[in-house]
């Protein structure tokens, strides 16, 4: 009989596997220690916002706060209760910034802003065109004389010869000084003031907010600013009540973003057909003086010089059967829509003034938007953009004006301390229009960054060149 085989590793290995699962496990958790009062309770984190919603997107969970409502609108004031007096800079420090923020002028503001917006929601530019208070509203038809007058001032100053320079054309500062001399009777002709005892301090006022909406005279420059200060010069024409006498106001029921069919058809018809018609006076502006961006972001901005357009552009697409977000990157849809839809036209003008092809390389934030689902969502998120980029930073609301209809709040700075050295901190002077206010929250260059070459001066460079080549612009 043969012994038997050695054990293989295998079998020893098997073995010893047998032997482990017949020992009993030691019973480590038959009392567990009570850590109760120890640990900290865990409790789900919730919003600062009380609306917000959680959203899931590749896994990764984010809070989205809702987009900022249209606060009910306040009728314009009684004639009988207007007091007036010269707008000056008041948010000269964080401190004022944070004052206004809170303060019944930001109520008033962005409840006139988002008013306009709610107006022309899902309407194109020729349903609101056609309307009364398109064609028939006196106010609305003198703004309209205004902005063309204003325009034919150019032909007076007409852009110096630079050698072929990008930066702005001083010739710009005589047009803007011609305008200002001219304001008061342009402002009387409008009909501001007309009947009102002090009516002369009502068309200082009144004037200061439409010249401020050229541009800014010492830097040559143009950004959301400017185009902020055309929108207070309406928002004062409205509290005027140029465009609603005080006979009809009783027939209006003010019930915030549900407005009646006049009030929505007189917002329809500043936000496009006025808006527009100044949107054109500023390109021309832009084109003829090479007015630079204002702070720009450059590639990493909505775009150089315009905000209202987007938001309002948006708001004119919600519900589009056939114009998607998408449609942006169309130049058919662009040629065909861009002439009803205020979004589509910035863009195509945005695409004529950069020296590249395609949104990804001139503007990747439009390029980023246009991923959006909807233009609701795109509205909504040019609701939060306007609250915090606008009037939220402090580099462009420094310069924002207070009078008597857009009242500053108690406790703010004034002009006259920046002189006496209170209030606010930095560099500047007067020459370039930079002295008496924070330069704290720069990181962007949103106030006293570098000088950056007009994009639009390098077209109109490139087209008297004709041929010659468009040379790069940097930051642009």
């Amino acid at each position: 009989m043969s012994p038997p085989p050695p054990n293989t590793p295998t079998q020893g290995m098997r073995s010893q596997q047998q032997q482990q699962q017949q020992q009993p496990a030691p019973n480590l958790l038959s009392k567990p220690p009570d850590l109760s009062s120890v640990l900290p309770r865990l409790e789900p984190r919730t919003s600062r916002h009380p609306h917000a919603r959680t959203t899931v997107t590749d896994g990764t969970k984010r809070t989205v706060s809702p987009p900022p409502p249209t606060p009910p609108l306040a009728p314009p004031p009684l004639r009988s209760t207007l007091r007036f007096e010269r707008p000056s800079r008041r948010i000269l420090s964080p401190h004022d910034h944070a004052l206004f923020l809170s303060s019944p002028t930001y109520t008033l503001l962005t409840s006139f802003v988002f008013s306009l917006s709610d107006a022309v929601r899902g309407r194109p530019l020729s349903s609101v065109a056609k309307c009364a208070a398109a064609t028939g509203n006196e106010g609305v038809k003198g703004v309209l004389k205004l902005l063309d007058r204003t325009e034919n001032v150019v032909r007076e100053f007409p852009a110096e010869e630079t050698g072929g320079s990008r930066f702005g054309n001083r010739a710009f500062r005589d047009y803007v000084g011609a305008v200002e001399a001219r304001v008061e009777g342009l402002m009387e002709k409008l009909g501001v003031g007309v009947g009102l005892d002090d009516g002369a301090e009502a068309r200082k006022e009144v004037g200061r907010y439409f010249v401020g909406s050229l541009g800014e005279r010492s830097r040559i420059d143009y950004g959301s600013g400017h185009e902020l200060n055309f929108l207070v010069f309406l928002l004062c024409l409205w509290r005027l009540g140029l465009f609603l006498p005080e006979s009809e106001r009783s027939e209006i029921t003010w019930n915030g973003a549900h407005m009646d069919s006049t009030t929505k058809d007189i917002f329809g018809a500043l936000a496009l057909v006025v808006f527009p018609r100044y949107l054109r006076l500023a390109r021309t502006l832009q084109s003829t003086y090479y007015l630079e961006p204002a702070g720009s972001h450059g590639v990493w901005g909505l775009d150089d010089f315009q905000f209202f357009p987007f938001l309002v552009g948006a708001s004119q697409l919600v519900g589009h059967d056939v114009v998607t977000p998408k449609s942006i990157h169309s130049p058919l849809t662009l040629e065909e829509y861009g002439p009803e839809y205020l979004y589509l036209e910035q863009i195509s003008w945005v695409n004529k003034t950069k020296n590249v092809e395609g949104l990804r390389w001139h503007s990747p934030m439009l390029d980023d938007i246009s991923a959006a689902k909807s233009w609701a969502k795109i509205e909504g998120g040019m609701r939060k953009m306007f609250v915090k980029e606008v009037l939220g930073k402090l580099p462009v609301m420094q310069h924002f004006l207070f009078g008597g209809l857009v009242p500053a709040v108690e406790g703010m700075s004034t002009e006259g301390q920046v002189e006496e050295g209170i209030g606010a901190e930095g560099e500047g002077s007067e020459e370039d229009g930079h002295v008496g206010h924070s330069h704290g929250e720069n990181s962007w260059g949103d106030c006293c960054g570098i000088k950056v070459p007009s994009g639009v001066g390098a077209a109109m460079e490139a087209r008297k060149r004709a041929g010659e080549g468009l040379r790069r612009i940097p930051f642009d």
